[in-house]
């Protein structure tokens, strides 16, 4: 199983809460989008849960990339994050500007953030969704979960867990 989170923007009070239920459904690895915001909501992300962790930039984050090195469940990517989970081809970035040109090589999931909104769309054979801000900006706090195994995607409200 695996977390999408994005635009958490240091509400901490929501990121202990998601990481608790994480923690008690077995979730294996976090992708994040981007605007968690500060180093110290970073570190607590890192320190608090101990699976893989893959991060992207978002507009409003304010920490160095050299800050990242020394939590070893970090793997940072920049601006635009692929990777290939249990066979399934799966990019991600902060800025839905990006989208547009990782959909043509042919991946099965690509997730973004910055709009808080929750988003979800087929595009030819590829599934692109923004799970939303945990953050709880603009709109109710959410985040995705994908099943690698049955390839489903499912958005959870953090208020109703």
């Amino acid at each position: 199983l695996i977390a999408i989170i994005s635009d958490s923007h240091d509400n901490l009070d929501n990121l202990k809460k998601f990481i608790n239920w994480s923690l008690e459904n077995k979730i294996e690895k976090i992708i994040c989008l981007g605007d968690v915001c500060k180093i110290e909501t970073i570190k607590y992300l890192a320190l608090s849960f101990l699976g893989e962790i893959f991060l992207v930039r978002g507009n409003a984050c304010l920490y160095e990339a050299s800050e990242l090195k020394k939590y070893q469940n970090i793997k940072y990517y920049g601006e635009i994050g692929q990777e290939i989970i249990d066979g399934l081809k799966i990019a991600f970035v902060h800025e839905p500007e990006k989208i547009k040109k990782l959909i043509e090589y042919n991946l099965d999931f690509v997730f973004y953030g910055h709009t808080h909104k929750p988003w979800l769309e087929k595009n030819g054979e590829t599934l692109v969704a923004n799970p939303g801000t945990l953050g709880g900006v603009y709109y109710q706090a959410t985040f995705a979960l994908l099943n690698t195994e049955t390839k489903k995607l499912e958005l959870k409200l953090l208020g109703s867990l």
